[in-house]
């Protein structure tokens, strides 16, 4: 079993300082890594970058992270990411990464994702430059992802995982006004995920919807919102592939709640 940590919307700002780090110093104990799933800072400064890097910095295990929108508030994205990667964080953007957990390869393709909505609600690449720019942009977010994960399948990874900030499914946005769910995440999203296979999609961003959601092929979706978990981070228990390839869909097994 590969244990599996993940949290997102954690919003530190200045006065956050240790806030996290009590909690994130147990993970060696019962995860084998730390997925963020975007708004880890308030106003995406480099500041408040600096203090989630003290709050996740020498964990003894692997950290990946996604930026969310918050991160892009104060349009300092490569410095907030620079603070992170300094603190030894793999933060993705149409990317994967390979962590190695008992010799066991297991892949992380992110991307923060964006808006459009869910099939049958969504926009389209019509009309206004502006509005065909928006679905564009989230469709250049999901390539990315599509493609990341295909890459972690021919790298040979046992274990795939999509990790977003903006959610690829409705089911986890229970509980948000239906009206804002074009700006909570796309189907484009799931799509990729589905096309390329994934054992696990993780997500943030919506906090007031729920963590339980699947794709339409089957793969699990978790929204690992902080205010939808209720704790400091929630840990999936996912079974390694016998050989890579037999068979898409995620190998969850169980859910521990920890970091009380």
């Amino acid at each position: 079993m590969i244990r599996v940590a993940a949290v997102g919307d954690i919003h530190l700002g200045p006065d956050s300082g240790g806030t996290l780090r009590p909690a994130f110093e147990t993970l060696a104990e019962c995860a084998d890594l730390l997925l963020l799933a975007g708004d880890l800072t308030r106003h995406g400064t480099v500041e408040e970058a600096e203090v989630v890097a003290g709050e996740v910095r020498g964990l003894g295990v692997p950290v990946v992270a996604v930026l969310g929108n918050h991160d892009y508030q104060s349009d300092q994205e490569a410095e907030v990411t620079a603070a992170l990667d300094a603190a030894g964080v793999t933060v993705l953007e149409g990317e994967g990464t390979v962590v190695s957990v008992g010799g066991v390869r297991v892949g992380v393709a992110g991307t923060k994702g964006f808006g459009g909505g869910f099939a049958g609600r969504s926009g389209g690449e019509f009309g206004e430059p502006e509005m065909k720019e928006f679905i564009r942009y989230t469709r250049r977010c999901a390539d990315g992802l599509r493609g990341s994960l295909k890459m972690l399948e021919e790298a040979g990874c046992a274990v795939r995982i999509a990790l977003t900030h903006y959610a690829p499914v409705p089911d986890t946005l229970a509980g948000e006004p239906p009206e804002i769910y074009p700006f909570l995440g796309s189907y484009l999203l799931a799509e990729a995920v589905d096309e390329a296979g994934a054992d696990l999609a993780v997500h943030g961003h919506a906090h007031m919807g729920v963590e339980h959601g699947m794709t339409s092929e089957g793969i699990r979706v978790r929204n690992v919102a902080q205010p939808v978990i209720g704790r400091a981070f929630a840990v999936y228990h996912l079974a390694v592939h016998t050989a890579v390839g037999d068979g898409q869909g995620t190998r969850e097994r169980e859910r521990a709640g920890v970091a009380r």
